[in-house]
C-alpha cells in the first residue's frame, strides 16, 4: 500500500487504472514465468495479512512474527515495518513457495492477492481526504498480460477474494499516515505507546491476553456481544485493536470504549 499525494501518484511507474477500465492478465502453471514473482521480495505484511497467515499455519501471532517476519524501524521512522522473511537460499524465495505453487494460497498476503495491481492511497492534504488508487505494474518478465482474460479492478478484486483485504489495508494505511505525525512524543515509537500500538495491530494473541487478563475490563465496560466476538474471532479483535489505537493515541470515540463506573 503506497501513500502518496497527487504529484507523487503521477510519478509512480506503471499504468494507473480507473474503476471500470480493463486490463489483460492470467497466471497459471502452464505459463513459463509461473512463480518467478515469488522470489527476491521485500514484501510488506499488513496486520490482516499476519492474522490470516498465522491462522493458516495454526500458530500464534507471536510465533509467526518470530519465525516468518523481519521487523525493522528505519532511521527516523515512526512505526516499524513488518516484512516477510525470505528463505535462506540463492533465490531468496518466499518461504511458502512449494513445487506446486503457493502453499498458503487461500490466505496469501494482500500484495500477492492484488498482483499484478498495486494499490495506493491518494491523500490530499488540503482537504484531508483520501481515495484508493490502483496501478497495473507486472514486472518485465511476466507473461500474464499476454493472456486473453480481461478484468477490471472490480472483477479482479472479486475473483481474488480481496475485498476484505483491501478494506483492512486501507484502514491500516490511514493509521500509518497518522503515525507520521509522531503521536509518541519524546518516548518515540519504541516506547510504551508505540509498543501498545504494535501489539494491538500485529500481535493479536498477546493483545487478547492484555484485554482479558489485565485490568482492561475493569477500566472499560464493553458490551457482552463485543466481549464474545473479540474473545473468539480474530477479525473482530483486529478491528477492535485498530479502534483501540485511535482511542488511546488520539482519544477518538469510534469504538466501544466506555469507562467503567465505580463499583457498588
Amino acid at each position: 500500500m503506497k501513500l502518496c499525494d497527487p504529484e507523487e501518484a503521477r510519478r509512480v511507474p506503471g499504468r494507473r487504472l480507473r474503476f471500470g477500465e480493463r486490463f489483460r492478465f492470467r497466471c497459471h502453471p502452464q505459463i513459463d514465468c509461473f512463480n518467478r514473482c515469488c522470489r527476491n521480495l521485500r514484501l510488506l505484511l499488513y496486520p490482516y495479512d499476519v492474522l490470516r497467515l498465522k491462522g493458516a499455519l495454526a500458530i500464534s501471532s507471536e510465533e509467526f512474527l518470530d519465525r516468518h517476519a523481519e521487523i525493522e524501524l528505519a532511521p527516523g521512522g515512526l512505526f516499524p515495518e513488518v516484512r516477510l522473511r525470505m528463505a535462506e537460499n540463492e533465490e531468496r524465495s518466499c518461504p511458502f513457495l512449494g513445487e506446486a505453487g503457493c502453499r498458503v494460497y487461500p490466505d496469501r498476503p494482500d500484495t500477492c492477492r492484488s498482483f499484478p495491481l498495486e494499490q495506493g492511497l491518494l491523500y490530499e492534504a488540503a482537504t484531508g481526504r483520501d481515495e484508493p488508487v490502483f496501478f497495473f505494474r507486472p514486472p518485465p518478465f511476466c507473461r500474464g498480460p499476454r493472456e486473453p482474460a480481461e478484468w477490471t479492478i472490480e472483477t479482479w478484486r472479486a475473483d481474488q477474494q480481496a475485498e476484505v483485504y483491501h478494506r483492512m489495508t486501507v484502514r491500516w494505511a490511514r493509521l500509518w499516515r497518522r503515525f507520521q505525525e509522531n503521536p509518541w512524543g519524546r518516548e518515540g515509537p519504541e516506547g510504551r505507546r508505540g509498543r501498545m500500538a504494535f501489539m494491538a495491530a500485529y500481535n493479536l494473541d498477546r493483545f487478547r491476553e492484555f484485554v482479558f487478563e489485565s485490568s482492561f475490563l475493569e477500566r472499560f465496560r464493553l458490551p457482552p456481544s463485543v466481549r464474545e466476538a473479540i474473545g473468539e474471532d480474530d477479525e473482530a479483535l483486529l478491528s477492535f485493536g485498530l479502534a483501540w489505537i485511535e482511542f488511546f493515541l488520539w482519544g477518538e470515540k469510534n469504538g466501544p470504549f466506555r469507562a467503567a463506573g465505580p463499583r457498588a
